[in-house]
């Protein structure tokens, strides 16, 4: 791997290139898309990552305090609980061994039963609103903390002050794209990490950001580069109104 911009860099320390700020809470967006900005290939994303790609996916879960998800990208991924790396020791110093996955749900159509609830090292955190169904909040909170946040659906401001109330200040979401969208309309996501796999596809499949319209001016820091799939970080520019 190499960073091409602003500097050129062979072998930089991926940890390094994309450490958190250290005096506020952060909301940080990790997307990979094709050349032509199609989100997943045969409805998953892992047939547009890379090798690289999941090396940075690895270093950004460790770097985070928690790991955010919406269930319809629980579902489709099939995902489990982050596993303990020995890599993350250092960068996980005074914290839980992995972060844990907070799952965004109204209706908490969700598997209860599955290695995401009940093999996680750091108990999962489902975040849901007070119109979701009551048996489900109830299954919910015998495996997962459970954080009720809105009414009719879920806040998500509300929601990510949550996780912060709980000292979970480095959020990183991987999504879907609707969930992007309604973060990116709240004004919530500070910084977007995106892997430009290249490929065109073409098809149905969804952008990164799919749903409410935003407008969100971001500022080019940094592009990576390794078997022609960029790594590129974004960080939201400040309104100067």
């Amino acid at each position: 791997m190499r960073r091409i911009y602003p500097d050129i860099q062979d072998d930089p320390d991926i940890a390094q290139a994309y450490a958190y700020p250290a005096d506020r809470p952060w909301l940080r967006a990790n997307m990979v898309a094709s050349a032509d900005g199609a989100a997943w290939l045969k409805g998953l994303s892992g047939g547009l990552s890379s090798r690289g790609d999941r090396r940075v996916f690895g270093v950004l879960r460790g770097l985070a305090d928690v790991v955010l998800a919406g269930a319809a990208t629980v579902r489709a991924e099939g995902y489990g609980p982050a596993k303990p790396r020995d890599s993350w020791r250092a960068l996980r110093e005074g914290r839980p061994p992995a972060p844990p996955i907070a799952v965004l749900s109204r209706g908490l159509g969700l598997d209860f039963g599955s290695p995401l609830f009940t093999e996680a090292a750091t108990r999962t955190i489902v975040i849901t609103c007070e119109a979701a169904p009551a048996e489900g909040r109830r299954q919910a909170a015998q495996v997962a903390d459970v954080i009720v946040a809105g009414d009719v659906r879920v806040d998500l401001p509300r929601a990510v002050a949550e996780l912060h109330a709980r000292g979970l200040t480095r959020v990183l979401c991987e999504g879907g794209p609707r969930v992007n969208a309604q973060l990116a309309e709240a004004g919530l996501i500070d910084e977007l990490c995106l892997s430009v796999s290249p490929l065109l596809l073409g098809g149905d499949a969804a952008r990164i950001v799919n749903g409410e319209t935003a407008q969100v001016r971001l500022d080019l820091r940094q592009v990576l580069e390794e078997e022609g799939v960029l790594f590129c970080r974004y960080i939201r520019e400040l309104s100067h109104d």
